[in-house]
């Protein structure tokens, strides 16, 4: 699975090595403010189903979502790694802070990356529910993507 610079007009299922029957699938075509197309590609050694075609383009949509979930999230210009145990501790410790109104604080996070990492301390229930609300909502934002571009793939092209 790769993005493939090509151009404009490109068939979506394509066998490209009748002898030893290859077959390319493209998808997320995108065309560029300059001109230049380009799509995600995969080659099979024999024709894809129309299962084959959605799981693999799902799959994809899976990874850009889950990549997104992980890398993208930014709160007071820090980066914050939202891996799945770091979405556990942020929410034990905004837990904990709610039911023991503060007792539990301050508390400590590391963000920012492992290059520059940016250690920030919470003080108040308040600035900690601010940053994981901010969370929660960026993490629903970019399932709600994912399950809208799933929601939106059709098979209808593929068909020959």
């Amino acid at each position: 699975m790769r993005r493939i610079q090509g151009s404009a007009g490109v068939k979506l299922i394509e066998c490209v090595h009748p002898v030893k029957n290859k077959w390319r699938i493209r998808w997320d075509v995108l065309q560029h403010q300059d001109g230049i197309v380009t799509y995600m590609e995969t080659e099979f050694d024999h024709k894809p189903t129309e299962g084959e075609i959605k799981q693999t383009v799902v799959n994809w949509i899976n990874e850009q979502t889950d990549r997104a979930i992980l890398t993208g999230f930014q709160w007071n210009g820090m980066p914050i790694w939202l891996s799945s145990e770091n979405q556990f501790n942020y929410k034990a410790a905004y837990d904990l802070a709610v039911q023991t109104n503060g007792a539990t604080l301050p508390v400590k996070f590391k963000f920012g990356t492992d290059d520059v990492p940016c250690y920030h301390t919470f003080h108040t229930v308040e600035e900690l529910t601010d940053f994981y609300m901010q969370s929660i909502k960026y993490i629903q934002e970019k399932l709600d993507i994912g399950w809208t571009q799933k929601d939106a793939f059709s098979l209808e092209p593929y068909r020959e």
